[in-house]
C-alpha cells in the first residue's frame, strides 16, 4: 500500500491539471509559451502518476483494469474482474 501522501498529492496535481485544463489549451493554441510557463508546474497532465486504485501503487500498473499486477492477479484469482481467466495448457 502506497503512503497516503502520495495518493493525496497525486489527486491535488489531479485537481490542478482539471482546473487549468481550458487556460492551457488557449495558450498553447495561441502559441504563448510565456504565458505557459507562468502557469503552475502541476498544472500540466504529464506530472500526473498512474496509480493502482485498490494500493496506490505506482509500478506496474494496468491501464485496461486500472491496477497494479499484484492487485490484478488477486482479483482475478479471487474471480473478482468478469471476463478474466487463467489460462492453462
Amino acid at each position: 500500500m502506497a503512503k497516503k501522501s502520495w495518493i493525496e498529492r497525486n489527486a491535488r496535481k489531479q485537481k490542478t491539471v482539471n482546473k487549468y485544463a481550458k487556460l492551457r489549451a488557449e495558450l498553447k493554441k495561441q502559441g504563448d509559451y510565456v504565458g505557459l510557463t507562468l502557469l503552475p508546474r502541476d498544472a500540466s497532465p504529464t506530472r500526473l502518476v498512474n496509480r493502482c486504485e485498490v494500493t496506490g501503487r505506482r509500478r506496474g500498473y494496468l491501464r485496461r483494469f486500472r491496477m497494479s499486477r499484484i492487485a490484478f492477479r488477486e482479483a482475478a484469482s479471487q474471480g473478482l474482474i468478469p471476463g478474466v481467466t487463467k489460462s492453462s495448457w
